[in-house]
C-alpha cells in the first residue's frame, strides 16, 4: 500500500512528491470543455494576448487544484484514506501556462482522532504546487478521514 496511516502523519511532516507534470494545451482545453467552463482565459488565445495581463491562455485553476492534490495521493493517502472531508482554503498566487511543469509537496498541518470512528483520524494537509521556476502556483488546505494502522 502506497499511502500512510494516520499514526504516520505527524504534524510538520513534509512529502516532496516525485511526480512532475508538464501541462499541455490539450489538458487545459479538454478539462475546460469537460467541465463546461467557456472562460476565454482558458480557450481564446487572441483574447488573452490582447485583452489580459497574461498575454496568453492560463491553465484552468480547477484543473490545477485537482492535479496538485492528485500528485500527492500516491505518497500520502492511496489505500489509507476513508474519504476527503473538504477543502478549507484554496489559493492560486500565480498562474500556470501551457508548457509549464508542475511539481508539488504536501505538509501535514494537524491531526486528531475521530470521535465517531475508533479506527480513523482526521488529518489536515496543505498541498503546495510550484512551476518549473519554483514559483508557488497553488496552496490548498484539505481535510481527510484517514485509517489508523490495523491492530496486529
Amino acid at each position: 500500500m502506497a499511502g500512510v496511516y494516520y499514526e504516520e502523519l505527524e504534524p510538520g511532516r513534509v512529502f516532496q512528491h516525485a511526480i512532475r507534470r508538464t501541462l499541455t494545451e490539450m489538458d487545459n482545453v479538454l478539462y475546460s470543455a469537460l467541465t463546461h467552463n467557456p472562460a476565454a482565459l482558458h480557450l481564446d488565445e487572441e483574447y488573452c494576448r490582447t485583452q489580459t495581463e497574461f498575454g496568453q491562455r492560463i491553465v484552468n485553476s480547477a484543473f490545477t487544484l485537482g492535479l496538485v492534490v492528485g500528485i500527492s495521493v500516491g505518497d500520502t493517502t492511496l489505500g489509507t484514506t476513508i474519504g476527503n472531508l473538504g477543502f478549507e482554503e484554496v489559493r492560486f498566487p500565480a498562474p500556470l501556462f501551457h508548457g509549464d511543469t508542475l511539481h508539488a509537496e504536501t505538509e501535514v498541518i494537524s491531526r486528531r482522532e475521530s470521535s465517531s470512528r475508533p479506527t480513523a483520524g482526521i488529518v489536515v494537509f496543505e498541498h503546495r504546487g510550484f512551476n518549473q521556476k519554483d514559483v508557488l502556483v497553488a496552496r490548498i488546505r484539505r481535510t481527510g478521514l484517514m485509517l489508523k494502522r490495523p491492530a496486529a
